[in-house]
């Protein structure tokens, strides 16, 4: 019980110190394992993914494993449209948001049919995927690239089923979806 309150203490001061969401040019080169760095260089990106892979937890059966898949096919089909395009400010929004409604999810505990569920978790990966792919450098292999940000969301998605596994209890896990809701707040009033 103490390790798991520790967990949750530990994901609550993460997620309250929200860091700008913006875009990360410049840092990449073009290969599997720059794709793979650049979902850590965000914050915007490892809370929601986090949130995601958590609230996937929270729910039962499939969902903890149809949520972070639908997440990241739907962030790959974004990270595509980006690549060939500039993100418009809406994406910056988007990404936000989604780190505010995660937060919220995860608060209160939302529980969702499997298909409204994913096609949310989806429609939040579209906005990170395009701003992936519009921020990926233009000498980038896409397929390796892409391969790389697939692989990193996948194990920040575990991370987080991996926390909501240990069960921290209703008031941590309020204070930790409050903080990550929060800090999506903060990041829509500086997109």
């Amino acid at each position: 019980m103490k390790k798991s309150f520790k967990t949750a203490v530990a994901a609550t001061v993460f997620a309250a110190f929200p860091v700008v969401a913006s875009a990360h040019p410049g840092l990449h080169a073009a290969g599997f394992a720059d794709g793979f760095v650049h979902p850590f260089t965000g914050a915007d990106h490892l809370l929601a993914m986090t949130a995601v892979g958590y609230w996937g937890g929270q729910l039962s059966g499939r969902a903890r494993f149809v949520i972070p898949a639908a997440f990241v096919i739907l962030m790959i089909l974004g990270a595509a449209l980006g690549f060939h395009a500039q993100a418009p400010a809406v994406i910056e929004y988007g990404i936000a948001a989604s780190v505010a409604v995660m937060g919220l999810l995860i608060a209160f505990n939302v529980v969702l049919p499997l298909a409204p569920a994913a096609g949310l978790a989806g429609l939040f990966a579209l906005f990170h995927g395009f701003a992936h792919g519009a921020e990926a450098p233009a000498a980038a292999t896409e397929t390796l690239f892409f391969s790389g940000f697939a692989l990193a969301s996948l194990a920040v998605q575990g991370l987080g089923l991996g926390l909501a596994m240990l069960r921290p209890g209703a008031t941590p896990t309020r204070l930790a979806g409050a903080a990550v809701a929060l800090s999506g707040l903060c990041l829509f009033a500086s997109a």
